[in-house]
């Protein structure tokens, strides 16, 4: 698989799930801004994430016109449990890095589950993306868009009702719309 098919299958998951169910309120901006960066890691090891984490900070200090990060990992990390270890060990390394209350970490993966959740609730698909990924936020844009939107807390619960609406069926057949 090529690099710039992952890049837009992803984009095609923005649109339609995250732009298009709106679940994240910001994301239409970021997008038409043409300010995210994607990252796509084959056969990704842990190590080579975390490198990879190191080196987006990196770029994301001397690049401020660029507001996101997305590291796709489109072979790797399948597993979901492994891959909560990955975003665990990520977080870490922010803070070790000293990167805390600068960049945030927001995680979506095709297999998705949140806590206490089944496997066949609707809800999930507020997480799930094509392939794993982790997506780094600036802090101080997130502190002000959630700041001049109101209501930002019933945004979760907003999600949750819209994909219980629409049916697992239907969030299913969004995100494989995105890979076909």
């Amino acid at each position: 698989m090529k690099e710039d098919i992952v890049i837009a299958q992803t984009v095609a998951w923005i649109k339609s799930v995250v732009i298009g169910c709106n679940f994240c309120p910001f994301a239409s901006k970021v997008l038409l801004k043409n300010s995210i960066r994607y990252v796509v890691l084959f056969e990704a090891t842990m190590e080579k994430v975390l490198e990879t984490l190191a080196e987006e900070m990196q770029y994301l200090d001397k690049n401020e016109e660029t507001e996101t990060t997305l590291i796709i990992l489109p072979d790797r990390f399948e597993d979901f449990e492994t891959y909560l270890d990955q975003v665990q060990i990520a977080e870490e390394l922010l803070f070790n890095l000293g990167y805390e209350g600068i960049y945030q970490v927001a995680s979506f993966h095709p297999q998705y589950l949140f806590a206490g959740s089944e496997e066949s609730d609707a809800a999930n698909y507020t997480n799930r993306s094509p392939y794993p990924m982790l997506h780094f936020l600036r802090e101080e844009s997130v502190s002000k868009a959630v700041d001049s939107y109101p209501e930002i807390d019933e945004v979760p619960n907003r999600n949750i009702r819209y994909a219980h609406e629409k049916g697992l069926l239907y969030m299913q057949q969004l995100l494989v719309n995105c890979i076909q």
